[in-house]
């Protein structure tokens, strides 16, 4: 079961004042990292569970609960992308050769007419989780503003985003939001350390204060998937001595996008250092990112920012990953050894 993460019991305490005026849709927005998805989950299971217990969580016992906990709950559905999906689909696509999708396709808002149409199992609701929401295309989006716009009495709409400000205004209109808002740091540092890790304000930093990264970037290793931002964090603090293409080619495991977002903030405490003195997210390396910002000027960093936002949006599409990575890493290279 879904359980709540130690910062979301005041989340938690909101979601039960709102529960007796619910609309036909519920929007949960935050940062990524926070927990989101599992907090949709836990909400999920209590609206189905038939035992609930006197805080309102799910009693984790009932059939429902059960059935909830297979992942076979018939008045339960979970649209995400093709990338997000099981481990069985995931195998399928590789016999296939299919490059799973990132976006949410028409098909599967669509599909959600013939789950209106069926009667709750339990006479109770019927849940959709739409995770995450901006990850629709125009014509999904569309499909779903008809859902919206034609609500079905016993069905409630779970929308998930961390870019509410990429959903359609309509969509948004006819939600109810509920904020989920980055959690305090002595309580991310507190589930930190009680998942084993030994420096997690560190890890904190680094992920922007969202420990559900911050966790994944501390196990992380080299050679694992999501892997890599150890392995790229050593190199870069020595810009005159890493090989752009040895780097670019252990990098090639690790998400593009995540690589992209280490540099950028490698670049954020580069040009914080500059102008400030201080840093945000590498704290383990400040010695190292004062000494190399010192000798950049502020326009090559900016002008290196910017390519990084280019990089961003093709991370999902390039053809070449490799070819890629050896860009980037060999402009944040020239970058760092320009002569101010």
């Amino acid at each position: 079961m879904h359980n709540l993460y130690i910062w979301q019991e005041p989340l938690w305490q909101r979601w039960i004042g709102i529960r007796a005026r619910l609309p036909n849709a519920l929007l949960i927005k935050g940062p990524r990292g926070i927990g989101k998805l599992d907090f949709a989950m836990h909400v999920a299971a209590s609206m189905l569970c038939t035992n609930q217990d006197a805080a309102g969580h799910a009693c984790q016992t009932c059939p429902s609960c059960h059935w909830f906990e297979l992942g076979i709950h018939p008045d339960f559905r979970l649209i995400q992308p093709d990338v997000l999906s099981d481990i069985e689909e995931g195998e399928e696509r590789e016999a296939t050769k299919k490059k799973p999708s990132h976006q949410i396709p028409v098909e599967q808002i669509r599909s959600l007419s013939d789950f209106a149409n069926l009667s709750a199992h339990q006479g109770g609701h019927q849940i959709v989780l739409v995770h995450p929401a901006e990850a629709m295309n125009q014509s999904a989006a569309n499909a779903l503003l008809k859902t919206l716009e034609e609500p079905s009495d016993h069905m409630l709409l779970i929308l998930l985003t961390h870019k509410p400000q990429q959903l359609l205004p309509t969509i948004l209109s006819r939600c109810m939001t509920l904020a989920a808002p980055t959690p305090e740091r002595e309580a991310s540092s507190t589930w930190l350390r009680e998942q084993g890790i030994s420096e997690p304000d560190a890890a904190l930093a680094q992920a922007g204060f969202a420990p559900l990264v911050a966790l994944e970037i501390a196990q992380a290793t080299v050679g694992e998937e999501n892997g890599g931002s150890r392995l790229l964090l050593q190199a870069i603090r020595q810009p005159a001595k890493f090989d752009a293409y040895a780097l670019a080619e252990q990098l090639q495991k690790a998400e593009l996008a995540n690589v992209v977002l280490w540099m950028q903030q490698w670049c954020y405490d580069l040009l914080s250092a500059k102008l400030t003195g201080h840093i945000r997210y590498n704290l383990q390396f400040i010695d190292n990112i004062k000494l190399i910002s010192s000798d950049m000027t502020i326009l090559n960093i900016l002008r290196y920012q910017k390519e990084l936002l280019v990089a961003q949006r093709e991370a999902l599409h390039t053809l070449n990953p490799k070819l890629f990575l050896e860009s980037i890493l060999h402009a944040y290279r020239h970058m760092a050894l320009a002569r101010m």
